[in-house]
C-alpha cells in the first residue's frame, strides 16, 4: 500500500468538538466536504464549504433521520476498491470517499444519565456504524476517523505526505474504528440484556476503553493496561489523583478491594477505615473521628499495614492525614479532603491521594468477570448483607449486646478477605485477620499469632483477642477451628452454619460458654 490522497470526504458527527477546524484544513486543501445535519449546518455557518449528502446522492434525509446516508453512493464510494472496481464506480456515477469522520449517538450516555426505554432506542446509531466499518474494512483506500482527538494525527500526517494520508496512520485508525465500534454494540447489547432481565446472555460482550498502560503487571516481567467500562460507580476507575506517582497494576487492584470494604460501612454512622495490604484487610476501625478509627485499624497489624492501601468513608481531614504520615502508604483514596489534609499530603510527594467523589453501594446490584483458560467466570456482585434480625442464636448463650454488635462488624469484614478467612473483632475494630488459608483452623491460629506479636511489641499484658468476637466466612467443617478461636479469647462467633458436623461445633461452643449465631450466609472471596 501507498499514501493515499484525500479528495472527497464525508464528515457526520454527533459530538462536534473541533469540527470546524478539521473541515477548513480539509477545505484549504482543496478537498471536498460532504456532510449530513447538523454538522452540515455548523460547517456552513463558520463559512466552511460543505455540500450535503442528500444533494450528492439525489436522495432526501427521511424517517426523522433514520435514514441519510444508507445509500450506494456513499456505500460505494468507501467500499469501491480504486483500481478493481473503478469501472462500475464510474458506470454508477459514485465518487471515491477517501476520508470518513463519525462518532457515534451517545447511546451510552442516554443509558448513563437514566433516560427511557425509547430515548435509548433512538440513540442508537445505524448509519455511523455502519459506515464506519465500510471504511475501515477499505482502509487501503479510505482513512477513517472516529474520535475527535485524532483530528490533529489525520492534519499532521496529511500535512507531512502533501495532503495524503500513510499506510499506517489508516491501518491504525481502522483498528481502533472496529474497536469503537465493538464497544459499541457491547454497550447495546449489554443494556438490551438489562431491559430484559437476562442475567446471563447467549453471548457475553466485554467493552472497555484504555485509561492508562500500566508500568507492568502484578510482576515487572507482565505487560499490563487499566481499562475503564463507564460504570458511574464511585472507585479507582472514576476517582482523581491528586498527587503522587502512577499507579500500578498492584496498586489499582488494592486500593478497590480497600474502597470497597469500607463502603460496608455508613458514614452517616460513624468514621471507618479500611487499611489493605495484597488485597486483604489487614486492619479495619470504626470509631467516634476518622483518625480514631485509623490509629484503631493500624493497630490491628501495624507490620503488615506498612507500604499499605488506606480507604476511608468520609472526608480525610488534617488530624487523621498527620497520622497517616507517619508510616510510609502507598495510596489514600477518600471521597473527598480538606484543604489542610491535602497540604499534609503534598509533603508526601510520592503518596497518591484518591478522591472519588462519593462512596459505591455495597448492596447495589452488578457483575465480576475472571478470566480463565478457554472462558470467563461471570458472576454476581456479592452484595448480600447480614442484619441482627437475619440472625440465628444456637447455642445456650446468647451474644451480649456489645458481642453482636462486633459480631455484625467482624462478619461485614469477613466479605473482604481472603477465604479460608477468620477475623477477630473488639469493640468496633480488627484485633486480628487470618487470610488465605487452605484449613480453617489455620486461619484462626494465624490471626491469634498476629494478635500475640502485636502484644509483645507493644508490651501489653495480653492480646487483643482476649474478650473479642471472632466471625468466619463459611462454615467450622469441625471443631477443632472454633476451639482455636477460643484458645484466642474469643467469647462469641458468627458463622454462617451449614456444615454436616454443625451440632459438633455447637456442642464445642456449648462447653467453652461461647455464644455462637449462625447467619445462613457465607461469603467466600477467592
Amino acid at each position: 500500500m501507498t499514501d493515499q490522497p484525500i479528495r472527497r470526504a464525508l464528515l457526520s458527527v454527533s459530538d462536534k468538538t473541533g469540527l470546524v477546524d478539521l473541515g477548513r484544513f480539509l477545505a484549504g486543501h482543496g478537498v471536498e466536504i460532504l456532510s449530513t445535519g447538523g454538522s452540515a449546518k455548523l460547517l456552513a455557518e463558520q463559512g466552511v464549504p460543505v455540500r450535503e449528502v442528500a444533494d450528492y446522492t439525489g436522495f432526501p434525509e427521511m424517517m426523522d433521520g433514520r435514514v441519510k446516508t444508507l445509500h450506494p453512493k456513499v456505500h460505494g464510494g468507501l467500499l469501491g476498491l480504486r483500481d478493481k472496481h473503478a469501472d462500475a464506480m464510474k458506470q454508477h456515477d459514485i465518487g471515491a470517499i477517501d476520508l470518513l469522520v463519525v462518532n457515534l449517538y451517545p447511546f451510552e450516555e442516554t443509558v448513563a444519565k437514566g433516560a427511557g426505554f425509547d430515548e435509548c432506542i433512538e440513540n442508537i446509531d445505524i448509519g455511523g456504524p455502519a459506515m464506519i466499518r465500510s471504511a475501515a474494512k477499505n482502509h487501503k483506500y479510505v482513512t477513517v476517523v472516529v474520535d475527535a482527538g485524532d483530528y490533529k494525527a489525520v492534519i499532521d500526517d496529511m500535512t507531512a505526505h502533501g495532503g495524503a494520508t500513510s499506510e499506517a496512520t489508516r491501518r491504525r485508525l481502522a483498528a481502533k474504528a472496529y474497536a469503537r465500534t465493538a464497544s459499541y454494540d457491547s454497550a447495546i447489547s449489554g443494556w438490551f440484556a438489562g431491559q430484559l432481565g437476562d442475567t446471563f446472555p447467549e453471548r457475553l460482550t466485554i467493552a472497555g476503553t484504555l485509561q492508562q498502560t500500566l508500568r507492568y503487571g502484578e510482576n515487572p516481567h507482565q505487560q499490563a493496561a487499566f481499562y475503564v467500562t463507564g460504570d458511574t460507580r464511585p472507585g479507582v476507575a472514576s476517582a482523581r489523583q491528586l498527587q503522587g506517582k502512577e499507579l500500578s497494576y498492584n496498586n489499582l487492584n488494592d486500593t478497590d478491594a480497600a474502597f470497597e470494604a469500607v463502603a460496608e460501612f455508613d458514614p452517616a454512622e460513624s468514621p471507618a477505615v479500611v487499611i489493605v495490604k495484597h488485597a486483604n484487610p489487614c486492619g479495619v476501625a470504626i470509631a467516634g473521628s476518622m483518625a480514631e478509627a485509623y490509629r484503631r485499624a493500624l493497630a490491628c497489624d501495624p507490620v503488615s499495614a506498612f507500604g499499605g492501601i488506606i480507604a476511608l468513608n468520609n472526608t480525610l481531614d488534617g488530624e487523621t492525614a498527620a497520622e497517616i504520615a507517619k508510616i510510609f502508604t502507598e495510596v489514600i483514596i477518600a471521597p473527598d479532603a480538606t484543604d489542610q489534609a491535602r497540604e499534609i499530603i503534598a509533603g508526601k510527594k510520592n503518596l497518591r491521594l484518591l478522591l472519588t467523589g462519593g462512596l459505591p453501594d455495597p448492596a447495589a446490584p452488578g457483575m465480576t468477570v475472571k478470566s480463565v483458560a478457554g472462558g470467563y467466570l461471570l458472576q454476581n456482585r456479592d452484595n448480600g448483607r447480614v442484619f441482627r434480625d437475619g440472625l440465628k442464636v444456637v447455642t445456650k448463650r446468647a451474644p451480649t449486646e456489645q458481642e453482636l454488635t462486633d459480631l455484625l462488624f467482624a462478619f461485614r469484614v469477613c466479605k473482604h478477605v481472603k477465604s479460608n478467612t477468620i477475623v477477630y473483632a473488639k469493640d468496633g475494630a480488627t484485633v486480628g485477620v487470618g487470610a488465605g488459608q487452605m484449613s480453617r483452623v489455620d486461619s484462626a491460629r494465624i490471626a491469634a499469632r498476629k494478635a500475640q506479636d502485636v502484644a509483645e511489641a507493644e508490651g501489653l499484658a495480653e492480646p487483643r483477642t482476649r474478650g473479642s468476637v471472632v466471625a468466619s466466612d463459611a462454615f467450622f467443617p469441625f471443631a477443632d477451628g472454633l476451639l482455636a478461636a477460643a484458645e484466642a479469647g474469643a467469647t462469641a462467633v458468627i458463622q454462617p452454619g451449614g456444615s454436616m458436623r454443625d451440632q459438633e461445633v455447637i456442642d464445642a461452643a456449648d462447653a467453652a460458654g461461647l455464644a455462637m449465631v449462625l447467619t445462613g450466609m457465607r461469603h467466600f472471596r477467592h
